[in-house]
């Protein structure tokens, strides 16, 4: 089975978690008690409200892993762009060539292209093969582009998986 990329980021965040939830958050609790009287303690308060911020964020994060795991890659179509997709683009305009990327939403960042296949520019190029043209209405302005290649999250799973072979 396919491994997602994000699914180490996420195992990692969700250990991270769970050791300071149990070897951190147990320390700053009992020195927070060694200083007496607990009502008034701002300490013990921040340790106390840090613990439920990490079990909270333990369950969400367990929960998006679940989620994410169900996740059938091989439902992703293959001949076109979807999630995980990398979409080289000719800007129609500028002539510029660019390049993004479709990713989950916890891996979205605008200033590296990362995209989610949620937001209006993301949806846009869902589906699209070489060849197609998109275009992107934006609240101010309008933008089309060339898809010049499609390089799908199969390709890229099969070619992590010939090179840790």
């Amino acid at each position: 089975m396919k491994r997602l990329p994000i699914l180490d980021k996420l195992d990692k965040d969700l250990e991270d978690s769970q050791r300071e939830l149990q070897v951190d958050i147990p320390k700053a609790i009992l020195t927070a008690r060694e200083h007496g009287d607990l009502s008034e303690n701002a300490e013990f308060k921040a340790a106390k409200e840090r613990q439920m911020f990490l079990e909270s964020r333990i369950s969400l994060l367990q929960k998006r892993i679940s989620d994410i795991m169900s996740i059938n890659v091989n439902q992703i179509p293959k001949d076109r762009s979807g999630l995980g997709s990398t979409l080289k683009l000719k800007d129609l305009d500028s002539g510029e060539e660019v390049q993004y990327e479709l990713v989950f939403p916890e891996e979205v960042d605008p200033d590296k292209k990362k995209l989610s296949t949620a937001s209006p520019v993301g949806r846009a190029m869902v589906g699209k093969q070489e060849g197609d043209e998109i275009l992107v209405t934006l609240p101010d302005s309008k933008m089309e582009f060339e898809v010049l290649e499609v390089i799908s999250i199969h390709d890229k799973l099969d070619k992590d998986n010939s090179e840790s072979a």
